[in-house]
């Protein structure tokens, strides 16, 4: 509505002689309650010429309906509604889209470079319904800073090293007996985590034997805060156990320091594990449809991370404590000391994070970077900021945590170490299949060719998913459920595509072609579907300004909803004249426009069917 604002601007200069910015000029629907098309905000401008809201408005209304800018008026208060001729209307859908599809973005004057930080697994593990969410949040904001003409690239920091990688390693060397995923017949990023949840078990078993010796007894007694039962303490102390008296975590230990020293048959057994890792990862990004342009290693940053930390202490910007840890000390900026690298000279997740931030700037000379990491690692981020701006690194200003809050079942929370984990893949076939079971009931396209449905049944079914996860605000704790994700008739990625079909089956039946298309009037019905087209480029500004999809996605549930209201209340093949089923065609198809692209911006891909 920009080109709103443009003309009260131009009769503000033109009436009253007065210039302003143009962001002074905002212009929006006027509510459903009053039957005019648009209202401007006359209360700013009273007290400032010492006005009246009648007189003010009368002023402006005058003028341009002198000019044929508009066809009337009225002053609601402070509010001046208006509604706009219908050859406004007329024009605008005639050439609302040019053949490339380009809506007229407004492209910002100054492009930027992005590069956007998604998925980044743990190689003990397979992606599950929180790698989802993030993976989707990162790829649709990849295409909606593409689609607004950005530059924009993709990463992901695969975090193949570490201790929790070394539990994963540890448990398939003491326990498989040399199985691989091959012979037992998992896939393999499934069958690496099965091990990193059985050392979780082992481990759970030997603390639970430790707890009962004479030395845990002592322990407990020493160290137990007043009136702190037994259970209490032990459920406190299991990270102190892990790291100071359990023989698994010492072996674990072991292992990660080996790991470092670059131990050879300690980096054979790693690579076969995460290989495996990697292949079953790459089955799950083929099923998403999505994709990265650059990866990364934390065991190929970490070592950069550690030279960084090293000139840390040359400028005396970290410091070492008296068992060589080195830290941060960021009270300064209302965070507390963190520490860089361990007293045994090991990395730390910021060790490698700092490496891995330079290494990505000196690749890539990104204007901003975009990390989409859960929101449970706020913390660490503010920290990991605050420390690269403390080091004067040159592109720390241009860092954003994009925070995401957890997922979570109807059943509960899930949790990775006891291996209640939806795993992604589980969840994608699930939803399909929800997807499938829907549509064999409506019955519509039983007569298809079998592998034709089972592509329209993945489309719906991905639709489902996607749409579901994307139109909450990534901020948002949700939950997500399968069943409701495929509802017809809710707020769910199906219905918009339903509207999307409709349009495909309305479009392929349509044989009119005028194409000097001038209805005898305009309703208001679509006045306002041409309200939302015209808004759509906001809408997209909007999500990424705020890394945020979920305004792109209700946009296009309410264009939807608007369409299908529409489409139940007027005739559009069998209208009154011909001029007015091209009209209602031309508008139909901006509409099908709108949805396609909206919903690829999400990833999401439409069937021509379902």
């Amino acid at each position: 509505m920009s080109n709103l604002s443009v003309l009260f601007k131009e009769t503000f200069q033109n009436v009253l002689n007065i210039s302003g910015d143009l962001n002074d000029y905002p212009v929006n629907f006027c509510t459903s309650e009053f039957d005019d098309d648009y209202t401007f905000i006359l209360f700013p401008w009273l007290k400032k010429l010492n006005t009246k809201p009648e007189i003010l408005g009368t002023q402006l209304g005058d003028y341009l309906i002198s000019k044929n800018y508009i066809k009337s008026f009225s002053v609601v208060k402070g509010f001046f509604n208006f509604s706009l001729p219908d050859s406004y209307w007329i024009s605008n859908n005639a050439n609302l889209f040019n053949s490339d599809f380009n809506f007229s973005l407004e492209i910002h004057s100054k492009q930027q470079k992005y590069l956007i930080e998604y998925c980044s697994p743990n190689t003990n593990k397979p992606l599950h319904l929180g790698h989802i969410r993030n993976i989707l949040l990162g790829w649709s904001l990849s295409k909606i800073l593409k689609a607004l003409g950005h530059q924009v690239e993709t990463t992901q920091v695969v975090n193949d090293r570490g201790i929790a990688i070394c539990k994963s390693m540890l448990a398939w060397k003491k326990f498989s007996n040399g199985i691989t995923p091959e012979i037992a017949n998992i896939k393999p990023d499934h069958f690496v985590g099965d091990y990193y949840v059985l050392f979780e078990i082992k481990f759970k078993e030997e603390y639970l034997q430790w707890q009962q010796s004479e030395i845990a007894n002592e322990v407990y007694s020493k160290l137990k805060k007043p009136d702190e039962s037994k259970s209490e303490f032990f459920v406190r102390f299991k990270n102190e156990y892990f790291n100071q008296y359990s023989l698994l975590g010492k072996e674990a230990r072991t292992i990660l320091i080996s790991w470092e020293a670059n131990d050879p048959e300690v980096i054979q057994l790693w690579k076969k594990l995460n290989n495996w890792v990697y292949q079953g990862f790459e089955e799950t990004f083929r099923l998403l449809n999505i994709s990265f342009d650059h990866y990364y290693y934390e065991s190929q940053t970490y070592l950069l991370g550690k030279d960084i930390v090293h000139d840390g202490l040359m400028n005396n910007i970290l410091y070492k404590e008296s068992d060589n840890s080195v830290w941060i000390d960021l009270e300064n900026v209302g965070l507390d000391k963190k520490i860089i690298l361990r007293s045994d000279g090991t990395s730390v997740y910021i060790t490698q994070d700092l490496g891995t931030a330079r290494m990505r700037f000196q690749n890539h000379r990104a204007d901003k970077t975009i990390y989409i990491v859960a929101d449970e690692q706020d913390y660490h981020f503010k920290v990991l900021f605050e420390t690269l701006k403390k080091l004067k690194e040159p592109y720390a200003d241009g860092l954003y945590h994009c925070s995401y809050g957890m997922v979570d079942l109807p059943t509960g929370k899930m949790k990775s170490r006891e291996g209640t984990v939806v795993d992604a893949d589980d969840l994608i076939h699930e939803v399909i299949s929800e997807a499938r079971h829907t549509a064999e009931e409506r019955g519509e396209i039983t007569a298809l060719p079998l592998e034709e449905q089972e592509v329209i049944f993945s489309k719906i079914g991905f639709a489902a998913l996607k749409y579901f996860i994307l139109k909450v605000a990534p901020k948002k704790r949700m939950i997500f459920d399968p069943k409701e994700s495929v509802d017809m008739q809710g707020h769910t990625g199906p219905y918009i595509v339903n509207a999307y079909v409709r349009i495909k089956s309305i479009l392929r039946k349509a044989n009119c072609k005028n194409s000097n298309v001038i209805p005898d009037y305009v309703d208001r019905s679509e006045k306002n579907l041409l309200r939302q087209l015209l808004d759509y480029p906001k809408i997209l500004q909007e999500s990424a300004r705020t890394y945020d999809p979920s305004h792109l996605a209700n946009y296009l549930y309410f264009v939807a909803k608007d369409y299908h209201k529409y489409y139940h209340d007027f005739r559009i093949l069998k209208a009154e004249s011909d001029n007015l089923i091209e009209w209602r065609l031309m508008l139909s198809e901006n509409i099908l426009k709108v949805l396609e692209h909206g919903m690829d911006c999400l990833g999401i891909q439409m069937p021509d069917r379902m």
